[in-house]
């Protein structure tokens, strides 16, 4: 019997559509599947939900290693190493109709018609968000990051960001690795991982300005609070945060000035 509650198919639709998602649009989803309540058909129920609404466009699911591929375990075999960061990530890194990159520690399984072409390239990773990578490209696709029960912390993309300003000390020596595609073919990369400092357990210290400039709005879906984070304006804001910025915006969790950003609120920033 299924529950009243239980989140269906039409209901996601009919969320996506009240957020403004195109059916061409490229989205990204880092999700906690325990915040959202039942949903039908659990985690392939979801994935099935997001394919079949974006019909023209591009679904994304991170299926990160970076826990489990590194200097002790250097092998990343894109048919068989698990995610190491929740439900989601594992069932769909594994789904027939999806396309998983071959990025060694920042894979995403990506679904539609542009998925394979979109993935490609990432066995030439040099650290998790390379130039011309998957997660730049987000920002080339315009593409909305929704994260579903989970904060900006969760964020992957903010660390693109961080390596297309080029930000100091975020990532670690380099390391030799070992990238496995569907074919058996091995890749051999001169990788660097994440630092200790990348201040992700920090990046909430963003979500007032993100929120005044328009570049992350929030809403239910379930249980779940959803944060609707924009690729293009969330790179602007960040931007211009560190160009403002003269301490560290992420060494602490602490209000970033008020006159960083609400200079610009009756200019045409991000008109």
């Amino acid at each position: 019997i299924r529950s009243l509650t239980m989140l269906t198919r039409a209901d996601i639709h009919a969320f996506l559509e009240r957020i403004g998602i195109k059916r061409d649009d490229t989205v990204l989803v880092h999700t906690s599947m325990r915040s959202l309540g039942e949903v039908e058909g659990g985690c392939d129920g979801l994935i099935d939900a997001f394919t079949s609404y974006l019909t023209d466009g591009l679904f994304l699911v991170p299926t990160h290693t970076w826990s489990n591929v590194g200097k002790n375990q250097p092998v990343y075999d894109v048919s068989v190493t698990e995610p190491c960061i929740g439900a989601l990530p594992t069932v769909a890194a594994f789904r027939k109709d999806g396309v998983r990159s071959l990025h060694p520690t920042h894979s995403v399984a990506a679904f539609g018609r542009r998925a394979a072409e979109f993935v490609k390239g990432e066995e030439l990773a040099t650290s998790p968000c390379f130039e011309d990578g998957v997660w730049r490209r987000l920002y080339d696709e315009k593409a909305k990051v929704l994260l579903i029960g989970v904060g900006l912390d969760r964020n992957t993309y903010i660390h693109a960001i961080d390596e297309m300003i080029n930000l100091p000390d975020r990532l670690a020596e380099p390391i030799q690795l070992t990238v496995i595609d569907y074919d058996g073919k091995r890749y051999s990369l001169t990788y660097r991982k994440h630092g200790k400092n990348t201040g992700s357990s920090n990046f909430e210290v963003y979500r007032k300005p993100l929120e005044a400039l328009g570049a992350l709005r929030n809403d239910k879906l379930g249980n779940a609070t959803i944060g609707i984070f924009d690729a293009i304006r969330g790179t602007e804001v960040i931007s211009m945060l560190w160009e403002k910025a003269d301490y560290n915006l992420c060494e602490e969790l602490k209000d970033i000035p008020e006159e960083y950003y609400y200079c610009v609120l009756d200019s045409n920033f991000l008109l």
